[in-house]
């Protein structure tokens, strides 16, 4: 699932997984919760309470500081919350893991942040050859989380993973893109599942401050919307033998009442 933003994303992901999970029969969720508390930043309260909706490995991105009380919890739960994996050595956390069903099927997830119009992080390209090669020896079967901004490298990165991974996902735009294939090497892609959150909104947040800010230039606080909630994603299906994808399907589906 893509970027959950605060209460409205929180609310949308308890209420809609379970259905979603039994109508797609999913053996493994993961979701990118980066916003999840107030719109940016992760806390234990909201890490919790996706873990408690049926989710089983949480992603991050540029904003997985944010809320300075994650970092202990993190420290604590190091295979449940994953943070970009190209962050500098000695960073609080981890950036790849394995999860499994509970008929012991592995999943291995890397987590990666782009640099362009962002932050200068170690090359991801030069590191995720290293993470891949690394969790092939548990299972075929690996997922990527590219955090970006520019659609160019979400795209280079597909290009630069197929055929070595079973997925590459985008994060961090907010907005679903219809893009989503499987590439001739067999890696599903998307350049962005979207977002878990209200989309009568500018990404999530209330549109008036955001449109403010544009007029003034100005900094207004942002406020998490509340309007028009959306959970979005993806349904990949996986072939447990070869790691290569079978499908890949966007999810959005609507919040009653909203």
């Amino acid at each position: 699932m893509g970027d959950v933003v605060g209460k409205p994303g929180l609310l949308a992901v308890r209420t809609l997984l379970p259905r979603l999970i039994a109508r797609h029969s999913v053996d493994l969720v993961i979701a990118n919760a980066e916003n999840s508390e107030g719109g940016a930043g992760i806390s234990p309260e909201s890490a919790e309470h996706l873990l408690a909706s049926e989710v089983n490995l949480l992603t991050s991105g540029n904003h997985f500081w944010t809320k300075r009380q994650i970092l202990p919890w993190v420290e604590e739960h190091p295979h449940l919350l994953l943070r970009p994996a190209n962050y500098p050595k000695g960073a609080p956390g981890r950036g790849h893991t394995v999860i499994q069903t509970p008929d012991g099927r592995k999943l291995g997830v890397i987590n990666l942040e782009g640099r362009v119009f962002m932050k200068p992080l170690d090359n991801p390209f030069a590191l995720a050859p290293e993470l891949v090669a690394e969790l092939r020896k548990q299972t075929p079967c690996i997922l990527v989380d590219m955090h970006c901004e520019a659609s160019s490298e979400k795209n280079a990165m597909g290009a630069h993973l197929d055929g070595k991974v079973s997925a590459v996902v985008g994060t961090h735009t907010h907005v679903q893109t219809a893009d989503e294939r499987i590439l001739p090497g067999g890696t599903a892609y998307i350049t962005d599942v979207g977002m878990c959150g209200p989309l009568d909104s500018v990404i999530g947040m209330r549109k008036e401050l955001s449109v403010e800010r544009f007029l003034t230039l100005r900094h207004t606080a942002h406020e998490v919307a509340k309007n028009l909630v959306y959970l979005q994603g993806v349904v990949i299906d996986l072939d447990d033998k070869t790691g290569k994808a079978r499908s890949i399907e966007r999810v959005r589906e609507q919040l009653p009442g909203t």
